[in-house]
């Protein structure tokens, strides 16, 4: 009866969380929708402050040029009538007035404005809890939603399998997390200000101010061009389109010769043996450990070159990726490895046991580091790898 039990219990977790993780959901959509209103009316208040204190500053010129010419009429009594001096004393009053009425009007956008641009962060920050809430109750509900029949045998023989599943599906969350991320601070960002930008040239159309309109829609054309970029470059992190075309070898040199563009990281591919395509699902996995390889160099070598060698053989392939970085003391990481403290060497390192190969580190502070991987062309790795993308997904 103690899998039933578990059974239920699961069962009610996973309904208790669905249900908040769809309300946290429309929180997090109810607040982006907020945003977007917060922003526009934001611009609104923007223009209509510039504007008003361009009418300030102009009144303030009329007002003191009014009482210029009230002080002249006023003095010389033998060259100007009463009639001049009742004018120029109404002008200056006509003046004084609206210049008051005109800087009350600018404070009180200058208060709406600094409002608006409060309560924009304070929504930013909102939206922000809400993601992070929903992801982590994916992490869960990932969790429990695996077979009973493993869970109950994680529970009764393996606690570190259950650990290592965890890290698993945190890795991935993170993943999604970061492309999520990668997709709300480039291209929904992009589309946005495309949005506001369209309203206000739709505004200067209504002006006929057809000059500004054409800047607009050139600085528009510019920006959907940036966001289509910022878009190819998901994709091709999702999973390269020149990995099913042309193959691993080719894959790897534009991604090596782009991570130098973009780092600005000296680097060097290699290909030693035939030029050659090996299985899909081999190429998929030669493709991520270099990606995550090349990560971790950017993110804690400190290096200033690194290369990369694929050595292709028929019955095996080996990777090599040497850094002149920091280095680091391989004793201390593979004990971190070991605890799964370390998620870039830990999924590597993974990766490479389920293909049926082998990864060594060498590496010595301020040394640099060279990272070895050999793997067998099998189909017995190729197809615990291909089980593995099946079940977990691209990373």
């Amino acid at each position: 009866m103690q899998p039933d039990a578990i059974d239920r219990v699961i069962k009610n977790a996973i309904n208790v969380m669905e249900s908040s993780k769809y309300q946290m959901f429309e929180i997090a959509e109810a607040s982006r929708l907020e945003k977007e209103s917060l922003t526009r009316e934001l611009e609104d208040i923007k223009y209509e402050t510039s504007v008003t204190i361009e009418l300030v500053d102009n009144l303030e010129k009329d007002y003191k040029r009014s009482r210029i010419r009230l002080t002249e009429v006023s003095r010389d009594f033998n060259k100007y009538r009463e009639e001049d001096i009742k004018i120029a004393y109404e002008a200056a009053i006509a003046f004084q007035l609206q210049l008051t009425i005109a800087r009350e009007k600018e404070n009180n956008l200058k208060t709406r404005r600094n409002d608006l641009q409060v309560r924009t962060k304070n929504v930013d920050k909102q939206v922000e809890r809400a993601e992070t809430i929903v992801s982590q109750m994916n992490v869960v509900l990932e969790y429990l939603s695996g077979d009973l029949n493993q869970v109950t045998r994680i529970l009764e023989s393996a606690k570190n399998r259950q650990l290592l599943g965890l890290k698993i599906i945190l890795a991935q969350e993170e993943e999604r997390k970061r492309i999520a991320r990668e997709i709300h601070d480039g291209m929904a960002q992009t589309l946005a200000n495309v949005v506001l930008r369209t309203e206000i040239a739709q505004r200067m159309l209504v002006k006929e101010d057809i000059p500004a309109v054409k800047e607009e829609l050139v600085d528009l054309k510019g920006q959907v061009r940036g966001g289509l970029e910022e878009v190819r470059k998901i994709i091709f992190n999702l999973r390269p389109m020149a990995l099913d075309d042309l193959g691993i070898v080719p894959t790897l040199r534009k991604y090596v010769q782009d991570f130098e563009d973009k780092y600005r990281i000296r680097t060097q591919f290699n290909l030693v043996g035939k030029e050659t395509r090996i299985p899909s699902g081999l190429e998929i996995a030669i493709f991520r450990l270099v990606q995550e390889a090349l990560s971790n160099v950017n993110k804690h070598a400190k290096a200033t070159f690194l290369s990369v060698e694929l050595t292709l053989e028929p019955d095996q392939v080996q990777i090599y990726v040497v850094d002149n970085g920091i280095g680091f003391d391989v004793p201390q990481t593979e004990q971190r490895i070991a605890k799964g403290n370390n998620f870039g060497l830990l999924g590597m390192r993974e990766r490479v046991e389920l293909l049926e190969g082998t990864m060594v580190l060498e590496s010595e502070k301020d040394s640099g580091t060279k990272i070895t991987m050999l793997i067998p062309i099998g189909g017995v790795g190729e197809n615990k790898e291909e089980k593995q993308n099946g079940q977990h997904g691209e990373s």
